[in-house]
């Protein structure tokens, strides 16, 4: 139970094998292979550079690598399922390998790259689209028996942006995460973790006051993961851009860790390793 909420949540996750203790949040760092993510830096397209990154994050205390090889950017371009799978395994398989300590987070909405990423050595699944965009998503992650991240979105990526209209952001999200938990857990699926999809089919003002009411996802006793590194919703704020957006990420992280947050997944592994580092030195 995290000390900030006195809602009993479930604070361990089983992966490959391994029980992670969420009740001292983590860190997972984001490796995307592909050509067009929305932050420059963050793109890795080959194995090598892959690679190095993600040394480098597991060097600085990442517990989770985030995989992925579908650009989720507003209005990016739509890829085959062979490619998205053509670009993630061969990293998938060259970290497990390498690193075999590393626990990978797959991003993808699809059943068949999961399974195949799974197969490959990696141990999350992390579905931008609460599996609407892949009916058989579900049962592929109660069959693998594999934690799943459950993000919410509306649309795809190519259309999210034109369906941000909310009566209450907050409830239509909560309500969303009951429903679609119900469903996972009628289909036997033991772990998951909530993330309620910063900037995805929302305004920078749906994303805050979503910031601002984080605590009370506790209520649902489950782990949270909080995704806001360098988006829009921090430097479209501040004024600068997503290469300036460090600080701003910094500051929203550190709020998101008082509101009870698990898991900050984010491009900066060192800042918010050392982010977490404070926030807990302050709960006496």
């Amino acid at each position: 139970m995290t000390k900030n909420t006195f809602f009993r949540k479930k604070v361990t996750l089983n992966a490959g094998g391994r029980l992670i203790d969420l009740s001292s949040p983590k860190v997972m760092g984001i490796i995307n292979i592909t050509p067009d993510s929305f932050f420059a830096d963050s793109r890795k397209p080959g194995v090598d550079e892959a690679l190095k990154q993600a040394e480098k994050m597991l060097t600085d205390g990442a517990t989770f690598l985030d995989v992925g090889a579908y650009s989720s950017r507003p209005g990016a371009v739509d890829i085959s399922t062979q490619e998205e799978t053509d670009r993630l395994l061969p990293v998938v398989e060259a970290i497990a390998a390498q690193f075999p300590e590393a626990i990978m987070s797959i991003d993808t909405f699809r059943a068949k790259v999961a399974e195949a990423a799974v197969k490959g050595g990696a141990h999350i699944i992390n579905d931008i689209s609460g599996g609407m965009l892949d009916g058989d998503m579900f049962a592929t992650v109660a069959r693998l028996q594999v934690p799943y991240i459950l993000m919410h979105m509306k649309g795809t990526p190519q259309t999210m942006n034109q369906l941000t209209e909310y009566d209450d952001v907050f409830r239509e999200v909560f309500d969303y995460f009951l429903s679609k938990y119900s469903e996972l857990k009628r289909l036997g699926v033991h772990d998951v973790i909530l993330d309620p999809g910063f900037g995805f089919a929302k305004k920078a003002e749906h994303s805050y006051e979503l910031m601002s009411r984080m605590n009370e996802f506790n209520m649902l006793g489950l782990p949270v993961l909080t995704g806001i590194s360098r988006k829009r919703m921090i430097y479209g704020l501040l004024g600068n851009t997503a290469e300036e957006a460090l600080n701003g990420t910094t500051a929203l992280n550190t709020i998101a860790l008082t509101k009870g947050t698990n898991i900050l997944r984010v491009h900066d592994v060192k800042e918010a390793v050392e982010a977490v580092k404070i926030w807990e030195a302050c709960q006496i």
